[in-house]
């Protein structure tokens, strides 16, 4: 087997925060917070339960980052151990365990009591186990199996990974951490804002609560009865990636008390002339990149929270303001720095089903646009919808979180108009795209294409946002900083910083700027960063090299954003 080249990311020895220092649930915190992450056993269940070695936690066993990439094993079936002692101070009433995501199903046990399954590689899942707990010393086991089944969401992974298919990521990819709560806790919030007043709402906890909002000229509480209040903001300070004002407050209900924050900005469609997507009233031009969220060397997870940092103010220091997390759901971290960065997320459901390079990628983009839809198994229909449900749950408190993308160039694609309905119904304060790219339905509320291999002419639709939500793709490669020297992909090849700036402001300039006078109001350049054979990223998979010339990319976004006011506004 060839040997791919060992990258390493500026953030993995010389970084400000790690996975064990930072909360990994910024919208729900508590004082109470002991982090698992760090050494575990693993084991090889596939193998006779074979020792494997110390993997680092949260770091999945295929990155280098876990120490234990080496293992000739396929990480389908593991078990992970760890014993702790549980501080004296650290018991208020009950004790919960909490995933940030593990792929694609774990079991937990402790001391050797099942607690607990979870299905879905995606999501955060949390287990009470203090019935389980006897004394202070603890034994963790988790069991996780990852078949890659089609029916569970999946994304880029493929066990024979190249071109557009990345390395598989198996078992626990995201924190672990204990927290202690009361007997009465509040176990989740939901925080719905308008431009001059907020809506929190909060599940468990007992009936009286106090709200403490932290403003600008101080603190002022307010006393309320129930699981809902509704506050008027005084002269209101409104979210935008130029002025991301977040409002932090503190929820204390009996013995239970957790921080959180919010942010006033609402996202609409404006219908006077061309249909456009608003932010707080005001068309907004989307200038945006595709953001697969894969590094060189934690393959799903950066070495450290820096990582989600440097994507975001890299792509803000080029004019950007808008990330398509495509088909993969971060760590909570990842969009609160969103949110207290700057930076709109258009976010993407993470797709299962199996994939048909014939009829979801090569005929449409001959031309086949319209096609009869894939037909979807009952299970994968309910692990389909239920993990798109839950991923906008997770995701509305976000106030970067503008957009979400149900299906993408009809991988998987079923249902989509009845998708579209009841996601929407739910969750109407987002804008919901159905089918990016091609094979569009009766519904959705912006009409969405992907141009790669002929020059970008679309027609505006006459009540639907139109958005280009993929484009580009241009490849660079650069020396000592490839992952792959064998293979390479990309949609059109470059050789030097200079030709790739220039390719992609003439791209811009030609064919994106008279767009927009068409009615285009959103595009996704491909990509941020090059990931793994693909090298059609601004920077390089290891973060250390940003391909394209600053100030060339800022002045492009200064032409798109003064066309479209003068075109919208």
């Amino acid at each position: 087997m060839k040997k791919y080249k060992d990258l390493r990311t500026p953030f993995e020895e010389n970084s400000l925060t790690s996975w064990e220092s930072e909360y990994p649930r910024p919208q729900l915190r508590r004082d109470s917070y002991l982090s698992l992450c760090g050494d575990w056993e693993l084991f090889d269940v596939s193998r006779g339960g074979a020792f494997i070695g110390n993997i680092k936690v949260p770091y999945p066993p295929q990155s280098r980052l876990s120490g234990v990439s080496e293992y000739g094993g396929e990480f389908t079936h593991i078990l992970y151990k760890r014993k702790i002692s549980i501080p004296n101070d650290f018991d208020k009433g009950r004790i919960i365990i909490n995933f940030g995501a593990a792929d694609q199903i774990a079991k937990l046990f402790v001391n050797g009591t099942p607690v607990g399954e979870h299905t879905g590689g995606y999501l955060p899942f949390s287990f009470d186990i203090t019935d389980c707990i006897s004394g202070k010393e603890c034994e963790f086991a988790v069991e996780t199996i990852d078949n890659l089944d089609s029916d569970i969401p999946y994304g880029k992974q493929r066990k024979k990974r190249g071109g557009m298919w990345y390395t598989p990521t198996s078992g626990i990819w995201q924190p672990v951490w204990l927290e202690s709560v009361p007997k009465d806790y509040i176990s989740s919030l939901k925080i719905t804002p308008m431009l001059d007043s907020v809506t929190v709402e909060c599940v468990g906890g007992k009936r009286d609560k106090t709200l403490t909002v932290h403003f600008e000229d101080g603190e002022k509480e307010y006393n309320f009865s129930g699981d809902k209040i509704t506050i008027d903001i005084p002269e209101p300070h409104l979210w935008t990636p130029a002025d991301p004002y977040l409002y932090y407050f503190t929820l204390t209900d009996g013995e239970d008390s957790v921080k959180s924050y919010f942010a006033l900005r609402t996202i609409a469609i404006n219908n006077n002339g061309f249909p456009a997507l608003s932010i707080n009233g005001k068309p907004t031009f989307f200038h945006g990149l595709l953001d697969q969220g894969y590094f060189s060397d934690g393959i799903y997870l950066p070495a450290s929270p820096d990582g989600y940092v440097k994507d975001i103010e890299v792509s803000k220091s080029l004019g950007f303001n808008m990330l398509r997390k495509h088909i993969k759901i971060e760590p909570e971290i990842f969009y609160y720095l969103c949110d207290k960065l700057g930076i709109f997320v258009f976010q993407d459901m993470v797709n299962n089903g199996r994939y048909s390079f014939i009829y979801d990628t090569a005929l449409p983009t001959v031309g086949m646009k319209k096609a009869p839809e894939h037909k979807a198994s009952a299970r994968r229909r309910k692990l389909f919808e239920s993990a798109a449900k839950d991923t906008a749950a997770l995701l509305h408190n976000h106030p970067c979180v503008v957009y979400y993308t149900i299906f993408n160039e009809g991988w998987g694609q079923y249902d989509a108009d009845r998708i579209y309905g009841e996601l929407r119904s739910l969750h109407p304060d987002r804008i919901w795209d159905s089918t990016s790219g091609w094979f569009e339905k009766k519904d959705s509320d912006v009409s969405s294409h992907h141009v790669y291999f002929k020059p970008v002419r679309l027609r505006a639709h006459a009540t639907r946002p139109l958005v280009l939500s993929e484009f580009g793709g241009y490849s660079l490669q650069i020396e000592d900083h490839i992952f792959n020297p064998y293979k390479n992909y990309g949609y059109k090849t470059f050789h030097s910083k200079t030709e790739l700036t220039e390719g992609i402001k003439n791209l811009y300039e030609k064919e994106i700027l008279p767009a927009i006078s068409g009615g285009l109001c959103a595009t996704v350049l491909t990509q941020v960063s090059d990931v793994e054979d693909e090298t059609n990223g601004i920077m390089t998979y290891d973060r250390q090299v940003v391909k394209v010339d600053p100030e060339a990319m800022r002045e492009v976004a200064t032409k798109l954003y003064e066309k479209f006011d003068e075109t919208n506004n």
